[in-house]
């Protein structure tokens, strides 16, 4: 197998490359290097450029020899899609068809898709299962649902085999390999933490504390960015052995509170974790946890990683690079290499 990563220089998208070159499969990574960091993937085949460029992922497939892709370039903050629509819809549909056509252009008929949770909207139900109604509440959630519809129509027309992994709260690092969660601005929450036990925020905002759970705030289902990283692999061997594809949860089945990462944190940090109590953010769903038994069945991935450790990795990498990647901005715009 030899694969090519779009958007392999962001946080999940390096780790999945980390995960293939352990496996020795051959990788090329397709960055615009717009969020990424040409630095977390050192001596890997990088291409800057555009993946709505039909003709530069042609020419990369191609030249290449290519065979699966793994597609993890994106816009996916989900607040931004709110106020910024037209800039979801151009690079999360528009530049994915660009992508689609010049893979079907250079033969490339096998995808692994990075999506989300946020497809499923507000759940009826938890753990939230592959045939609960998909019902976005944001733009983000809608384009990625929108680019799954194209997924279906391109395999009725051209054949395409795909896999589209719809993964809930990804976090944590692997600082062994110098990488880590560095996003610019920072939404997730375990990093925001994290930022608070380092002294470079002053508290944490927590939106909502009159939810129905048992504090009051939004349980979420986190998974470590390791596993989330071994389930692309896994997903990528599925579709080279000729399986139909589909279209997959990745989450642990469990969740925690705001305030339970709060107090994990703290507890692992040593460092107290202050807060500010804030009004709920609308769309916010109060549980959000995914069945994973699909993905244990048909993929045979299950998440090794506790919460604990999560956030173990998160702070040792926070630890290492305090600044992130900062210290090595100036090489983020870097060339065909």
């Amino acid at each position: 197998m030899r694969s090519l990563v779009t958007g392999g220089a962001g946080y999940v998208g390096s780790h999945i490359v980390r995960e293939l070159l352990r496996r020795r499969i051959p990788t090329v990574v397709l960055d615009d290097l717009s969020l990424g960091h040409s630095e977390s993937i050192p001596g890997v085949k990088l291409i800057q450029g555009d993946i709505g460029d039909r003709a530069l992922v042609r020419k990369t497939v191609q030249e290449h020899r290519i065979d699966l892709v793994i597609h993890m370039a994106a816009r996916s903050l989900v607040g931004e899609s709110v106020l910024q629509p037209a800039t979801y819809y151009e690079h999360n549909i528009v530049r994915g068809l660009g992508l689609l056509e010049g893979m079907r252009q250079a033969g490339c008929l096998r995808l692994v898709f990075s999506s989300t949770a946020a497809v499923y909207g507000e759940p009826r139900e938890v753990p939230i299962g592959e045939d609960h109604p998909t019902r976005p509440t944001n733009p983000y959630g809608e384009t990625k649902l929108a680019f799954e519809s194209a997924l279906r129509w391109y395999r009725e027309a051209y054949g395409l085999n795909f896999i589209s992994l719809r993964y809930f709260n990804a976090a944590g690092a692997d600082p062994e390999a110098g990488i880590g969660e560095d996003h610019d601005p920072e939404t997730h929450l375990i990093p925001l933490v994290l930022g608070v036990a380092s002294g470079a925020r002053d508290l944490v905002e927590i939106f909502g504390d009159d939810y129905p759970t048992r504090d009051g705030t939004c349980i979420r289902d986190y998974i470590h960015v390791k596993d989330l990283a071994e389930a692309h692999v896994l997903a990528a061997e599925t579709l080279r052995s000729g399986s139909p594809g589909g279209f997959f949860n990745l989450g642990t089945e469990t969740g925690s509170t705001v305030r339970e990462i709060c107090d994990l944190a703290g507890e692992i940090t040593g460092r107290k974790i202050p807060f500010r109590m804030a009004a709920r953010r609308p769309g916010d769903p109060a549980v959000l946890i995914a069945s994973r038994r699909k993905a244990a069945r048909e993929l045979y991935w299950v998440p090794k990683s506790t919460l604990r450790e999560i956030l173990e990795s998160a702070w040792n990498w926070h630890q290492l690079r305090p600044d992130g990647f900062r210290s090595g901005k100036g090489s983020r715009r870097v060339r065909d290499r």
